[in-house]
């Protein structure tokens, strides 16, 4: 057939590369005719900008002005261009507005504000709280008190040492003795515990590394987005990916600045949405990276009744406390309440002091007379609340903070007079006391507060305690409700088609905890729930030396869902120890438990990873049929829903990754062929050689089987041209005695099978020999 044109400047799929100095742009383009090969229209970049040296991800950028050096610079990122346009790719950057790298020897605007104070005309960058700390900016980076490091710090010329630090000092304190040296500078290097509770400045999430830039100014916008818009108006690069747009204090404001900046190009940002959530509308993107997708098609391959059983097995067998781990929604209460008083305690401080302040100096009477310690207690007790991220200034924010969250926070205070401080503080949130700079601020300070909670206490948290079935412990995920039908699945794919058609879609990024694949494995769980705690008990047999049983259910899930692998004791150990620091049961990221630590390698090695765990990896073995329908059905659909697919590296074929550093590992391009590797080719070269059917003007029509096994069939057409059907939940319909007669009803015409060229059908298509050789079919009409 003649390939349709397609409008160059929306992919019509990404493959996303993890750029970093083991793997720069000289890599990339070695690798570009075979990613080519595969029928993508770009390559998808981690960021380019300068970042600290020997970064493994680039997110920590010191330079906006220059591409990354280590990575091959500026001609190496213009070369690698060339190489994708002759190959007929074009190039989507990953940029990072939120951050810097806190690392003043390498940043040099931060390095210029530490020097000269607000007074530096860089202090506009970055998110300082000046009138904190003596308006000194705290740098957590000695290893202990003050008084057992103070012997470790330099001054070695205008410069300020401690190990491989380096500061500015002050123009003419160089000469003065070290505790008034220290004195008089515009920071002060303190113990790097007292970031928690101490800190004065913007981090990301709870990440002291990182420093919050104000990218609202639009000097700072300008200054930081020059090179990525030069790359832009030269033709370099064609979109963007934004990280972290929740962070910033105007989202909004910056996506419209962005949109004009860059004349419209096709940008996705990585917004979060929770279960439920629409995208603000307004925004001028293209939509999301794509989490949300990866949701619905994980749902497709859960079995709901059963989740619910492997639910009530998983509370037998670990017996967790409801709220350490038995109940998802009272897990991530306690977790809230946890984060706040802990990691981001130093934020929850600044947003108090914001909000004592404006109430203090309040024309308004109803805002007067509010303790401090109830604008705190109020502030804490909605943000635990919330369901969302945060407050946008483009939605109403009464969906958000509601009138029922508000009813539960006053549930905390004896007092309802006291209680008022909930109302002062839900009013202010919705902007119903004015849009003065005051009232502004406090509303930017509650949504950046609200988005580092949510991802510190759900995804960084929750996620590590609730695990009875950890594919759906997944970025985007409802662990509480993991499971999809074929009917909320459809109403999705519609609302994208029609709101959002050139959304990204994703499965497996630099970012989940476990790749689709590995996921794959664990939905088979939730088909065979009893047969999995059979296999459990039999493995644990005389207690299994598991330090603790929640532990232990996750660490015999993780081997089931990683299966036989390369360094697999290495790799678990890795994710395990990620695992219960995340967790923060028993011990954590900053208060270590060695005792503990040591209990979890033995019994990786012992048990997972040892003798017992031959008897899981046989129990995969017999699942194998049914684990890789799981994974070549969300590849297919995901490969041609609404939306434009990116693939990560490597995916293409069977990809089994834990959670980073493990899913960052490189990846080998080219190599054997495989099944899944078949239908990823199939399906992308489809899109490139019919854009029209996948794109904008494109439809989506559900398509439903008839007969007994109807449910284990998904299937849907893209503009009547093309087909996509896949088994689900294979191993409940295998029991159940097959398709039996099943059919699925086709539009007119005659469709040929792009997976198993010279197959046909028409008709009312049999199931039994739609799926005789695959448990996936790709259909293309044949033209009259």
């Amino acid at each position: 057939m003649t390939p349709e044109q397609r409008d160059p400047a929306v992919p019509t799929a990404t493959y996303r590369l993890q750029l970093q100095p083991g793997f720069p742009f000289g890599a990339a383009a070695d690798a570009v005719p075979y990613v080519a090969s595969l029928g993508v229209s770009h390559l998808h970049l981690s960021p380019v900008l300068e970042a600290v040296p020997g970064s493994p991800h680039g997110y920590d950028v010191v330079d906006h002005a220059r591409v990354r050096e280590e990575l091959g610079g500026e001609e190496g990122l213009r070369e690698l261009a060339r190489t994708a346009r002759e190959h007929g790719l074009g190039l989507v950057v990953d940029i990072v507005p939120n951050h810097m790298a806190m690392s003043p020897r390498h940043n040099r605007a931060l390095w210029e504000v530490l020097r000269e104070g607000p007074a530096s005309p860089y202090a506009r960058w970055f998110d300082i709280d000046w009138e904190a700390q003596g308006g000194q900016v705290l740098l957590p980076v000695l290893g202990g008190p003050f008084g057992e490091e103070a012997g470790r710090l330099e001054a070695d010329g205008d410069v300020l040492r401690y190990y491989d630090h380096a500061f500015p000092l002050r123009e003419g304190t160089a000469g003065l003795p070290l505790p008034r040296l220290l004195d008089a500078q515009w920071y002060r290097p303190v113990w790097w515990r007292l970031a928690r509770t101490e800190l004065n400045y913007r981090r990301f999430f709870s990440i002291s590394e990182l420093i919050g830039v104000r990218v609202e100014d639009p000097e700072v916008f300008d200054a930081t987005h020059g090179k990525i818009l030069e790359l832009l108006r030269e033709g370099v690069i064609d979109g963007l990916r934004v990280d972290h747009p929740d962070g910033l204090a105007d989202p909004d404001g910056y996506l419209r600045r962005l949109h004009e900046a860059t004349g419209g190009r096709w940008t996705v940002v990585e917004k979060i949405l929770s279960d439920g959530e629409p995208l603000p509308p307004s925004w001028p993107v293209a939509g999301t990276t794509g989490y949300d997708a990866l949701r619905h098609v994980d749902g497709l391959f859960t079995d709901p009744a059963g989740f619910g059983e492997l639910l009530g097995r998983y509370r037998r067998f670990a017996a967790p406390q409801t709220d350490r781990g038995g109940d998802w929604d009272a897990t991530v209460r306690r977790a809230a309440y946890k984060v706040l008083t802990h990691e981001l305690a130093t934020e929850v401080d600044r947003l108090t002091r914001v909000t004592s302040r404006l109430c203090a100096a309040s024309p308004e009477p109803a805002l007067r007379d509010r303790a401090p310690w109830a604008l705190r207690t109020a502030l804490q007790e909605l943000l635990v609340r919330l369901e969302v991220y945060r407050p946008y200034s483009s939605v109403d924010a009464a969906g958000v903070v509601t009138e029922k969250a508000a009813d539960g926070a006053r549930l905390a205070f004896a007092v309802p007079e006291e209680a008022g401080a909930v109302d002062v503080v839900r009013d202010l949130v919705l902007g119903r006391y004015g849009d003065g700079p005051e009232y502004v601020e406090f509303r930017t300070r509650f949504a950046q507060t609200a988005s580092a909670l949510r991802a510190k206490s759900v995804e960084d948290t929750a996620f590590y305690r609730y695990v009875p079935l950890l594919s759906a412990t997944e970025v985007g995920g409802n662990p509480g409700d993991p499971a999809v039908s074929p009917e909320r699945f459809h109403a999705y794919c519609a609302r994208v088609q029609r709101d959002w058609p050139s959304t990204g879609t994703v499965v497996s990024t630099h970012d989940t905890k476990r790749s689709a694949d590995v996921r794959a494995a664990l939905h088979v769980l939730t088909e065979c729930p009893e047969r999995w705690t059979d296999v459990l008990a039999e493995v644990t047999r005389g207690g299994g030396g598991a330090p603790d049983a929640q532990l232990a259910w996750a660490a015999w899930q993780t081997v089931f869902g990683l299966g036989p692998a390369q360094d697999a004791e290495e790799r678990v150990r890795g994710a395990l120890l990620k695992h219960v620091r995340e967790a923060g049961l028993y011990t954590s990221w900053t208060e270590q438990e060695p005792p503990y630590e040591e209990a979890v390698e033995r019994f990786v090695a012992e048990g997972p990873c040892g003798v017992p765990g031959e008897r899981v990896a046989a129990f995969r073995a017999s699942l194998e049929p049914h684990i890789r329908a799981n994974a070549w059905g969300a590849a297919l659909v995901h490969l041609t829903m609404p939306g434009v697919p990116d693939v990560y590296q490597g995916t293409e074929h069977e990809y089994r990754a834990l959670v980073d550093p493990d899913n960052r590992r490189a990846v080998r391009f080219g190599g054997e062929g495989s099944g899944k590797e078949a239908v990823t080719r199939a399906a992308l070269r489809l899109r490139a050689r019919r854009p029209a059917a996948f794109g904008d003007t494109a439809s989506y029509a559900p398509l439903t089987a008839e007969g007994p096994a109807a449910a284990h069939c998904l299937a849907f057409a893209r503009s009547g041209e093309v087909l996509t059907a896949v088994t689900r939940l294979s191993l409940r319909l295998a029991e159940a005695g097959g398709w039996r007669g099943t059919r699925l009803a086709l539009s007119a015409g005659r469709w040929a099978d792009v997976l198993e060229p010279g197959r046909e059908f028409g008709g009312h298509a049999p199931l039994e020999e739609l799926f005789e050789r695959s448990p996936v079919a790709l259909l293309e009409r044949i033209p009259d």
